[in-house]
């Protein structure tokens, strides 16, 4: 029979110890050092040692260290040109301070469209005939300068308050192609119908674009002083000069063209001012004033034409018009 083995209990000591390490806590390893504080350098420095790429017009750094350029993560398609290889009149081009002035383009002035129907454009004529002739009034297509009037060499553009409007040489080539097609019996097409309420006014006889050159305002030029109690319903100022002496008008009672026959509007109601679809523009043409009307929105076939008698000053009476 084999022996038995003896068990042996724990001595105190023994107990005192384990008991120790199982209740006291676990000890943790020494604490590292404290990382030194990182010092950050200055932006001027950073800016002497960073290089400076150009994409597509975009300035873009290139990162300090071993850092790819930013340039190669978003635009890896792209060819990298260094900012030094640019040539000195580029990179002075882009060396552009303040805001860049982005000047609106002027407008152009459009030439009449007649008729191609020869037969319409005398129907046109012919009712701009028919009413001159009841107004006993002498077809002219320019301004006329007669004897006890004010002479041609008081137009003086110069004289206007305020300055004027030069004509540019693209304007001024299509006021002569207009005056050319006139020559030629190839006149706008408008047509001059009698109205009981208005008289004579000016119907489009076909559609005119925005911009149009409809017609230059003639008759005979006079001194404003003289026509102060005129009672002419057809004076167009010509000079709206400083000095009231030099100021001249042009009178469209004994001669005139169809500018005379296109109304006016009530500038006193909204509905009056919603009807203007042109105006009056004066121009200084080789040192002289000279009046032009001009449609300022697009005209339908069958639209009566008008404008503002009051476009310069506040003077002339709207109240009684339609």
């Amino acid at each position: 029979m084999a022996p038995a083995t003896s068990l042996r209990s724990p001595t105190a000591s023994q107990r005192h110890v384990g008991f120790i390490r199982r209740t006291q806590a676990p000890q943790l390893p020494p604490p590292s050092p404290e990382p030194a504080i990182k010092k950050y350098k200055m932006m001027t420095e950073i800016m002497a040692k960073a290089r400076i790429y150009v994409v597509c017009g975009i300035n873009i750094l290139e990162p300090l260290g071993n850092a790819p350029p930013l340039v190669e993560c978003f635009f890896p398609n792209f060819v990298v040109k260094d900012q030094n290889e640019l040539p000195l009149d580029a990179r002075k081009r882009r060396k552009r301070s303040g805001p860049r002035i982005v000047q609106k383009k002027k407008r152009r002035l459009l030439p009449f469209v007649p008729s191609e129907d020869p037969a319409q454009r005398l129907k046109q004529m012919g009712s701009l005939a028919s009413a001159l002739t009841a107004l006993n009034i002498e077809f002219s297509d320019h301004l006329t300068y007669l004897p006890g009037m004010a002479p041609r060499s008081a137009n003086e553009a110069g004289l206007e308050s305020g300055g004027m409007q030069i004509l540019t040489k693209e304007d001024t080539e299509t006021m002569e192609h207009c005056k050319a097609m006139s020559k030629r019996g190839e006149c706008p097409p408008f047509m001059v119908v009698f109205d009981s309420c208005e008289g004579y006014t000016v119907e489009a006889d076909g559609p005119i674009k925005d911009m149009t050159f409809i017609a230059e305002y003639t008759g005979d030029v006079d001194y404003l002083k003289k026509r102060e109690r005129d009672d002419c319903d057809s004076i167009m100022t010509l000079i709206l000069a400083s000095e009231p002496v030099h100021s001249l008008v042009i009178c469209a009672d004994k001669r005139g063209n169809i500018a005379r026959f296109i109304s006016g509007i009530n500038n006193h109601t909204p509905d009056g001012k919603k009807k203007q679809n042109c105006k009056c523009l004066r121009y200084n043409v080789n040192g002289e004033s000279r009046v032009f009307l001009v449609a300022t929105r697009d005209i339908a076939k069958g639209e009566r034409l008008y404008y503002d008698y009051n476009g310069y000053e506040d003077e002339y009476p709207t109240h009684h018009f339609v």
